[in-house]
């Protein structure tokens, strides 16, 4: 079955694609001690058809992941295989950029969720297709492929926009009493310990001080670096420069991540980052909670 949704806010052109497999109802991952636990991976594709071609796609849903949450997908609804549509055991959820092979997200899931949304209600973030909201009664789940500002001034402004949107979007959940659980690629690495080389990237979108201020601001507001709970060394990298074989020599930068309001940081079991997968300049970066 497939079903389009079409957020108020928006044009026609964009939209959430989901398509039903059996799933199960919220809330019912058990292992048999009584807790309910989610093991969540995200990953930057570069590209969904590439990974999926190239088999690399089944390697990580091989790491039995509950919900997994994809960005740059590249994808309009007609170039998605069925079979990957229709994988057995999960809801699959899409949205598309309105501009073609540009931007996207996916998300995967075991669970079906109490609502799943696109976008953050601006339309002019919400036409490239860069939020899947997903409302799993414990947590409301954010997948996002925040903007990359180094193509122009103008990009970078637009940058620094969507992070003030999608905070204050957030915040607002919170307000209402709402766990949140945000993931994707932020295409801002944080401090200098989460690249290879800062000194040589200060001026460069991706570490300027303004985008580096706001990620403290974020922080400020509550929310948690999961990955820097558990693991406060350099050298782990998300991201790795294709054109130079940087990934060969591990000259990297650590811009995927997983975070959490503080209100959910007592369920955090663990968060990882997935260096052996290949396929993409990106590798996936995994959350695991329990309730």
């Amino acid at each position: 079955m497939v079903t389009v949704a079409t957020s108020p806010s928006l044009g026609s052109g964009s939209r959430l694609w989901y398509h039903s497999s059996i799933v199960s109802p919220v809330g019912v991952l058990s292992n048999g001690d009584g807790m309910t636990r989610y093991s969540l991976l995200s990953w930057n594709v570069n590209g969904l058809r590439s990974v999926y071609r190239g088999g690399f796609l089944d390697q990580v849903f091989e790491r039995k992941p509950d919900v997994l949450c994809l960005q740059e997908t590249k994808v309009n609804e007609d170039q998605i295989p069925g079979d990957l549509k229709n994988r057995p055991g999960f809801l699959s959820y899409f949205s598309c950029a309105e501009r073609k092979g540009y931007s996207g997200v996916a998300l995967f899931t075991k669970q079906e969720p109490a609502s799943v949304s696109n976008g953050i209600g601006f339309s002019e973030f919400d036409r490239e297709g860069r939020i899947i909201v997903a409302d799993y009664g414990r947590f409301l789940l954010f997948d996002v492929y925040f903007p990359n500002g180094g193509a122009s001034d103008e990009r970078l402004r637009y940058k620094m926009d969507f992070y003030d949107a999608l905070l204050y979007y957030a915040d607002e959940r919170i307000g209402e009493g709402r766990n949140i659980v945000i993931c994707g690629d932020v295409n801002t690495a944080h401090k200098e310990i989460d690249l290879a080389r800062p000194k040589e990237n200060r001026m460069n979108s991706g570490f300027l001080p303004e985008e580096r201020a706001w990620i403290d601001k974020f922080l400020s507001h509550g929310y948690i670096d999961t990955f820097r709970i558990f693991n406060d060394q350099p050298g782990q990298y998300t991201w790795w420069d294709s054109k130079t074989r940087a990934r060969e020599r591990n000259v990297g930068w650590r811009i995927d991540a997983f975070y959490v309001s503080e209100n959910l940081l007592a369920n955090v079991v663990s968060a990882c980052i997935l260096p052996e997968i290949l396929g993409s300049d990106h590798c996936p970066v995994g959350l695991e909670l329990v309730f």
